[in-house]
């Protein structure tokens, strides 16, 4: 090896392992079935003989001497090389469990049901006949017992809807509620929708396959090539390397019969492909006679220098081919490089580490690497699964096999998702439109079961829970939309409404604030945002067409979906880049709708062939069922520690509760190192305040602002109006007098402006008021005031109470006037200068009695300037010098308390603009 220098010159780290030749590699590769050394000293018997177990481990005994995790331990799977972690092991089923003849264990509540829990029917043997249903359930025609307030609510819960029938609901039966269809859908037989173009295309989309019946043959030229579809296209698009069919099957199956290579064919130079055997045998077989060179034929080309190969050099009978050892590759005719076996994403379960020749495989904290089949398993508890069947919660253990029950009586349960750390489940009831959640262990009683958002939900099909800062996310296609709320649900907001067609699954990652989610409308994606709802992009747009379940591979930061139109489970890394399929069959994937990846397995629900399937996620092999002849199954979990590994909640660091916000807290996207951890968020209709904490009504906020804004636009106006002053009222410190007038000019049109000005109250007020309190009270009583006077009434926004001007028709025309404004101002920009009221320069001035006002405006003495204004002779925009002296000379704004001035310019300094002010005093 290159990298070994000689032993006297190095010494190995205390976690490294000294190699017998000096070379030093990790002490976690020593005894670990592995040679790592040259020598292979690291694996010797004389070493690890030497190895003893901790306590945490199982000794696998033998001369292989080898420690394997403890958990691993009767799971079912040989992990020593000898077998004896799976020596010794209990076949027994657990006490109130039932054993199948396939030697699967039953919970008892699931024998003689009318369902082949077991597989092989055991569980449905020595059933008493005709099954008999309890006092509170209904027995079906098709035998099955469902609970009596089932019946007739118009959702058949019996395989052939006996519970909505005529001869027990009356008439003509109950109506059957079905679902909205859109003019671009089709309505399935069952009331379920799907895209219209996706009817008679030879793959049946509807559960009950109405979607393929009175479908006219579809039949192909002779010319033109059949797709599995049922698709037509023409003849030479098969095999052309280029996916001409939705299902891809022209390419399926394709050979490149001109392909000549390896040591059993020749190339002649005229392109004919022949037997290497037939060169230099004194026969003519190409016809270019390129096969019997005289001066080639006979003549070792590798005794001379080798051939010029790097490595190994192997004669051919014409000419020789250079060749390399294993771990190396060809980097050009003749040379050999090391290959980078890592490139492969299939090499290793987890992390890939390439050294020269060779590569290492390793597994991340919390997994151990198994000696037998290389891989990644996890450490701890073994794994179970917890999926959906409509009407209840199941759970399969992975090592036993087993199942049991974990909620039952559900009408439609079909999102589902866990808190591991609490050992909770959380599910959402698509019937009822509500969440609900219960400790996994008391489920099974509908008493302990909490209902957390109970407000109507639309139609409920995603979701997900932020284990570390306690929010639970959910997507709607009812109004098309995805939502969040405090674990609890008392707090809730809408974070998505926009640009969502038919949102399905949902997945987050709170280490990294974001979330992913699917949706399979007219445009089918998968898209990526933020947690609180910012930085949003689509992941995968192309080759996508009914993306039902996705799920996140945390440990190898993949995100994994299923198709059930393409019938197919792919993945991408979380940036949408390096996509790949990894299983595509319509045989083996009917309509799966949910998945869920642990270690080197994937997991997912098949609605059409109703059961549960694992398969390796690195190959697509080794397919079987888990468990089949269900109901209807929808979503599937993985419960195990590390599917949710622990972090620190940003929400509650420091020692500040909820992150100081008044509602929500939301993690926020870890975009760059100087992301924010979180932001803020407030119920649908109030925005957060100026702190960017606190939450106040959105309705008062805009008109409180544009009441103010609006006044000093009047102003600008030169709308005449009296003088108002304000005197202090019992109500709220402050009221407005409007007995003083400003003198009128003389001549023209009338322009000066008599400004009402606010006198602050005595300091024997009752109490001091908010800088938000003081908006709404000017902007109710000011406005008030400003609009029985002025003859400028399109600038003039009021805040009346409702009483007065109803509430609407406020908005409306304040929306209007804003949009006059801003055409306004912005036809004034290339020629006038503008400063936002964002930090102004003012002076404080003391006038007559107890009046306190801030003028901003020019001094006869600092020049004059003329501008044309848009505006009809004789109305001003109080410039000095713009219209002989009429106008006046400055814009006096009404004052709040000293300590409030600041914050009322910065609340409504977004809000405008004053233009044509080059100095403000």
């Amino acid at each position: 090896m290159d990298d070994c220098l000689d032993s006297d010159k190095k010494t190995c780290a205390p976690a490294e392992f000294a190699c017998l030749n000096g070379q030093c590699v990790p002490g976690r590769w020593r005894c670990d079935g592995e040679p790592e050394c040259p020598d292979g000293s690291d694996e010797s018997e004389e070493t690890c003989s030497k190895q003893t177990c901790p306590p945490e481990k199982f000794d696998c005994g033998g001369s292989a001497n080898k420690c394997v995790s403890l958990s691993w331990r009767c799971d079912g799977q040989k992990d020593c090389e000898n077998g004896a972690d799976e020596e010794d092991c209990a076949s027994a089923c657990p006490s109130g469990e039932f054993m199948c003849a396939n030697r699967k264990c039953l919970a008892t509540v699931h024998l003689c049901d009318g369902d082949d829990d077991c597989g092989d029917g055991s569980d449905e043997l020595k059933c008493s006949a005709p099954l008999t249903c309890g006092p509170n359930h209904l027995r079906c025609n098709s035998s099955e017992c469902v609970p009596l307030m089932w019946s007739c609510d118009g959702d058949p819960d019996c395989s052939d809807s006996s519970d909505e029938g005529p001869e027990r609901c009356g008439g003509d039966g109950v109506f059957i509620r079905r679902a909205n269809c859109t003019t671009g859908e089709f309505r399935c037989a069952n009331g379920e929708c799907i895209r219209l173009s996706w009817k008679c295309d030879g793959d049946p989309d509807c559960k009950d396959k109405s979607d393929e019946q009175d479908c006219p043959l579809l039949t192909c030229r002779p010319d033109e090539f059949q797709c599995g579809d049922g698709f037509c296209i023409h003849g030479t698009k098969q095999c052309n390397k280029v996916h001409d069919c939705p299902d891809h099957s022209d390419e399926s199956g394709c050979v490149n019969a001109t392909k000549c290579e390896g040591p059993l064919k020749f190339l002649c130079k005229n392109g004919e492909c022949i037997e290497s055997s037939k060169v230099c045998d004194s026969i003519k077989d190409c016809k270019d006679r390129s096969d019997e060179p005289k001066k080639e034929c006979g003549l070792n080309e590798c005794m001379i220098n080798n051939g010029g190969c790097s490595h190994i050099c192997m004669d051919r009978p014409i000419g020789f081919e250079c060749q390399c050892p294993a771990g190396y590759q060809l980097l050009d005719k003749k040379t050999c490089g090391d290959i980078d076996e890592c490139e492969n994403p299939d090499a290793c379960s987890q992390i890939c580490i390439n050294y020269k020749g060779d590569f290492k495989c390793e597994c991340y904290d919390g997994y151990e690497m198994d000696p037998v089949t290389k891989t990644c398993k996890a450490e701890g508890k073994s794994p179970y699964l917890l999926f959906t069947t409509r009407h209840e919660v199941r759970r399969i253990d992975l090592v036993k096999k087993d199942h049991s029950q974990v909620v039952s009586t559900q009408k439609n349960a079909v999102a589902l998702d866990l808190d591991v750390a609490n050992n909770r489940v959380f599910w959402c009831d698509r019937f009822h439109r509500k969440i609900y959640s219960a400790f996994i262990h008391e489920a099974s009683d509908p008493s302990q079961q909490v209902l957390l958002v109970d407000s109507p939900l639309q139609t409920p099909v995603g979701l997900a829970l932020d284990w570390l800062q306690h929010n639970l996310y959910w997507t709607d296609s009812g109004d098309k939309s995805i939502s969040v709320a405090s674990v609890d649900g008392t707090k809730r907001h809408v974070l998505i409404s926009i640009d969502l067609s038919e949102p399905r699954a949902l997945a987050l990652d709170p280490h990294h604030g974001f979330m992913y989610w699917s949706d399979w409308g007219t445009r089918a994606k998968i898209e990526k945002a933020g947690m609180n709802g910012v930085d949003r992009q689509v992941l995968v747009a192309n080759n996508i067409e009914w993306p039902n379940g996705i799920t996140l591979d945390v440990a190898n930061k993949r995100l994994y979906w299923v198709d059930s139109k393409l019938h197919l489970i792919a993945s991408v890394d979380l940036n949408g880049a390096h996509r790949r399929t990894h299983i595509s069959s319509a045989q083996t994937l009917g309509h799966p709708y949910a998945l869920a990846v642990f270690e080197d397995r994937i997991f997912w629900t098949d609605r059409d062939k109703a059961a549960v399937f694992m398969a390796n996620r690195l190959t697509g092999r080794d397919i079987h069922a888990l468990a089949e002849n269900l109901n209807d199954p929808h979503d599937i979990v993985v419960f195990h520690q590390l599917r949710q590994p622990q972090g620190p909640d940003s929400c509650n660091l420091g020692g500040m509760t909820n992150g100081g916000c008044e509602y929500l807290c939301l993690k926020a996207p870890q975009i760059t190192e100087h992301s924010p951890k979180y932001t803020c968020a407030c119920p649908d209709g109030q925005d957060l305040g100026p702190d960017m904490r606190s939450c106040i009504s959105f309705f008062f906020w805009q008109t409180s602002c544009l009441s103010v804004t609006y006044h000093i636009v009047l102003v600008f106006a030169g709308a005449p109006r009296n003088n108002t002053r304000a005197t202090p009222s019992p109500d709220i410190g402050y009221s407005l007098d409007e007995s003083e007038d400003f003198p009128q000019p003389s001549g023209g049109v009338s322009q000066a402006d008599a400004v009402p000005n606010l006198t602050t109250a005595p300091s024997g007020s009752p109490e001091t008021l908010t800088p938000l309190d003081m908006l709404k009270s000017v902007s109710s009583q000011e406005s008030k005031a400003m609009g029985s006077h002025s003859t400028a009434t399109s600038l003039v926004v009021s805040t009346t109470p409702p009483g007065d001007i109803p509430i609407v028709a406020t908005v409306v025309f304040g929306l209007v006037c804003a949009g006059f404004y801003l055409v306004w101002r912005n036809w004034r920009q290339n020629s006038t200068k503008s400063m936002n009221f964002d930090n102004p320069v003012y002076r404080k001035t003391t006038g007559e009695g107890e009046e306190d006002e801030i003028h901003i405006g020019r001094t006869d003495g600092m020049g004059h300037h003329t501008h044309h204004h848009p505006f009809p002779q004789g109305v001003s925009m109080g410039v000095v010098g713009a219209g002989g002296g009429t106008c006046p000379q400055f814009i006096a704004l009404s004052i709040l308390p000293y300590s409030h001035r600041s914050s009322l310019v910065k609340t409504c300094s977004l809000m405008f603009e004053v233009d044509n002010i080059d100095q403000a005093l």
